[in-house]
């Protein structure tokens, strides 16, 4: 839900704000460099492990200026006849020279990581003339909403709007910012409209976490009725009225939390409202989004998020203090030392904020949570949906899949989109061919912004050419396949040939696809005094310095496999490739000594330790991989202490994927019943409010995993080629 930060070769030196106490060099005697010394610098740079996005440098008015297709053009500060300062930033730029004297390659400090060495000459792109307006729109009730509005001045005729509505303030929009962060957008020419919500920065009236939709049956008109349906539609008509040069048509762009703004935008929208693209949208935060997947609380995040974002009307940072070293401490610690939810807030020092006291008052799915799930309203598809998502997202995985599912039956007009792909939270901003340790071999996330997302913004707010014509041409869903590493096309997701296989948890840690596993148990200790822990420690703040928060989820799961409380299944070493696409159910069957459990089910693509990549030998990925509360087995708003000794049924999602485990490669399960400090920890006792457990309740407990003909603990794999491996008939 935060804004996520984004690596200096991937926003191409875009400003960066200095630290506090920092002051850019005094450029001493190299103030004016001259210009035969500057031109031999001159060129494009290209790093090689990022190719996609090289930086241009040319001189310029006796300047050396820089460029790429997502930078607009910047007068860089000399601070040598080789070093150069970025400005508005912490950035300086080191040139060497080859033995020629001309430029051969350049790195950028503090990130030296990041070489970029020359590649030919330099390429100029297109930017649009932005113009910069500031302006307040009242809302139906009065209150008004800061927005920034950039119009391009050198562009004749009507435009669209393109609108963004965020949390995070809008201070920063700029014809840079704009190009930076969606640059094909920016290049294809909007009115691009950026606006704090309600109480958030400059806004006025009071912000309210995810605020609920009002009564489907109340007049969307009424002054006194307001949400962010409403306040998105007034928005819009203000525009309409008040900003000359438009075309009478809207669209609604926004990733996370400005993805659930999105949403709203196609709930009961102004007719001018043409076209959606909610972006790893937070759709409901209990089910299965930011803040508890299947009842089970996201501890770290629920803590860090909400502290950073309903502190101030400004953004927060988190501090988890030092250790005795002076050292930052490990999150781990942290939040095992305090203990429940309701210790973490006693001990923050901050006063009681909104959705920490929803948390502590309402830890089940009761009318609070239910009333702001945006899935119980979507019934129809108002508006061209462009749903995007991310196989990897490690805060919004649930929100676009569940999102696209709820509006494909009501698809009548086949203006239900959906793109997903390997990307971590939002991370289709970028145009790196890398998430973490893997190589995707070309820039994913920029062939969806050129080839997807820009053509349907241009074909439903320009009537820009559709399929015939090299326009948008999606028919329903675009999904970037791992593994393959190639991209699918799907007249529907999952596909009518993807066909659900059991793949069976037997005895002696075996996966089968056998219909008749032999009776076995598989039995660990959990103890809540030592969870497993979900990432690799130190655990920093979610939005830390140096974080490891962003790409958990490719983490290579070696660290925690020979745990004793982690159960492992594998399958034999495949022979052929095995295509999994849908939707992967876990359907285990389990008890526990204790009265309350929690079941964490992953899903391992283990590649062979001949891997061709080094780093990725016998590296253990998780593909598919969810968590599920015991207690709420009878209802989400029925928690209910399990009997110690009986077998429960624990059947839950395990979300969708598109991945190819390549032949060579192994397929692993896991279970474990601690997933910390990511999810707080299941005291295995039950007790009315686990937010306010005590001490005394968290205590250790036998989970045994049965597999027999009457327990048949398995996973529902969708398979596009079963036949290659099980007996078809």
């Amino acid at each position: 839900m935060l804004r996520f930060r984004l690596a200096l070769a991937v926003l191409c030196l875009a400003p960066l704000p200095l630290a506090p106490g920092l002051a850019w060099p005094t450029p001493a005697a190299a103030q004016q460099v001259p210009t035969a010394s500057l031109q031999v610098l001159a060129g494009e740079y290209t790093d090689s492990s990022d190719p996609d996005t090289p930086l241009s440098f040319y001189v310029q008015d006796g300047k050396l200026v820089v460029e790429s297709e997502r930078r607009v053009p910047t007068e860089l500060k000399p601070i040598s006849a080789t070093e150069f300062g970025v400005p508005d930033s912490k950035v300086t730029l080191h040139f060497t020279l080859d033995g020629s004297g001309q430029g051969a390659s350049v790195v950028a400090s503090p990130e030296p990581d990041a070489v970029f060495r020359r590649t030919g000459e330099p390429v100029h792109h297109a930017f649009h003339d932005y113009q910069r307006s500031e302006v307040m729109i009242p809302m139906r009730d009065g209150v008004k909403l800061h927005t920034i509005i950039l119009k391009p001045a050198d562009i004749a005729g009507p435009l669209p709007f393109l609108i963004q509505r965020t949390p995070y303030g809008v201070d920063g929009t700029n014809r840079a910012s704009f190009s930076g962060a969606r640059p094909e957008l920016a290049r294809a020419g909007y009115i691009y409209v950026n606006q704090d919500i309600r109480g958030r920065f400059k806004s006025e009236g009071q912000f309210v976490m995810s605020r609920a939709l009002i009564d489907p049956g109340a007049d969307h008109h009424d002054p006194k009725a307001t949400d962010e349906s409403t306040d998105t539609y007034d928005t819009v008509d203000w525009l309409l009225k008040n900003v000359a040069g438009n075309n009478g048509r809207a669209g609604f762009v926004g990733t996370s939390y400005s993805g659930f703004l999105a949403m709203m935008a196609g709930i009961d929208p102004h007719p001018a409202v043409k076209a959606i693209s909610p972006q790893a949208p937070m759709i409901d935060v209990w089910m299965g989004d930011d803040f508890f997947h299947n009842g089970a609380f996201r501890q770290t995040y629920g803590y860090d998020y909400v502290y950073g974002l309903e502190s101030s009307k400004e953004s927060t940072d988190v501090s988890y203090g030092k250790d005795k070293g002076g050292k930052p401490r490990d999150g781990f610690d942290y939040f095992l030392e305090r203990g429940s939810f309701a210790q973490d807030v006693k001990k923050s020092g901050s006063k009681m904020l909104p959705t920490w006291k929803l948390f502590l008052d309402h830890p089940g799915y009761d009318s609070v949570w239910s009333s702001r799930g945006v899935e119980h309203s979507l019934n129809t598809v108002a508006v061209p949906t462009l749903t995007v998502g991310g196989y990897y997202d490690q805060e919004d995985m649930w929100g676009p899949q569940e999102e696209y599912a709820r509006l494909e039956p009501h698809d009548e007009h086949h203006n239900n989109f959906l793109v997903l792909g390997p990307w971590r939270h939002g991370y289709w901003v970028s145009s790196s061919r890398h998430l973490g340790n893997l190589d995707y071999g070309e820039p994913i996330g920029k062939e969806f912004r050129a080839q997807i997302e820009a053509k349907f913004f241009g074909h439903y707010l320009k009537d820009e050419p559709g399929a015939n014509m090299s326009g948008f041409d999606l028919e329903d869903t675009a999904s970037f396949q791992t593994g393959s590493n190639t991209w699918k096309r799907y007249a529907h997701f999952p596909p009518k040939e993807s066909e659900p296989t059991s793949l069976h948890l037997e005895g002696d840690g075996k996966l089968s696809w056998s219909d008749s596993p032999a009776p076995a148990k598989t039995l660990y200790v959990s103890d809540p005094a030592n969870p497993v822990p979900y990432r690799s420690r130190p655990i920093q703040p979610t939005y830390g310095d140096s974080s490891q928060w962003f790409n958990w989820l490719t983490e290579d799961q070696r660290f925690v496999t020979d745990r004793k409380d982690v159960a492992v299944w594998k399958l034999p070493v495949l022979k052929k490739d095995l295509v999994v696409t849908g939707e992967v159910i876990a359907d285990i069957f389990a008890s526990t000594t204790g009265t309350d459990n929690d079941m964490v089910v992953k899903l391992i693509d283990q590649y062979p330790d001949d891997a061709a990549d080094p780093t990725m030998r016998g590296y253990q990925l998780m593909t598919n991989e969810e968590i599920f509360r015991g207690r709420y087995l009878a209802g989400f708003d029925k928690p209910t202490a399990l009997r110690p000794g009986s077998v429960r049924e624990y059947k839950f999602s395990l979300h969708d994927v598109d991945h190819v485990f390549k032949a060579g490669h192994t397929v692993m399960v896991e279970i474990q019943s601690t997933w910390f400090p990511l999810y707080d920890r299941n005291p295995q006792t039950f007790v009315p409010n686990i937010m306010t457990a005590k001490p005394q309740d968290y205590r250790p407990a036998t989970i045994t995993v049965y597999s027999d003909p009457e327990h048949d603990s398995n996973l529902q794999m969708p398979l596009m080629n079963a036949c290659d491996h099980i007996e078809c008939f």
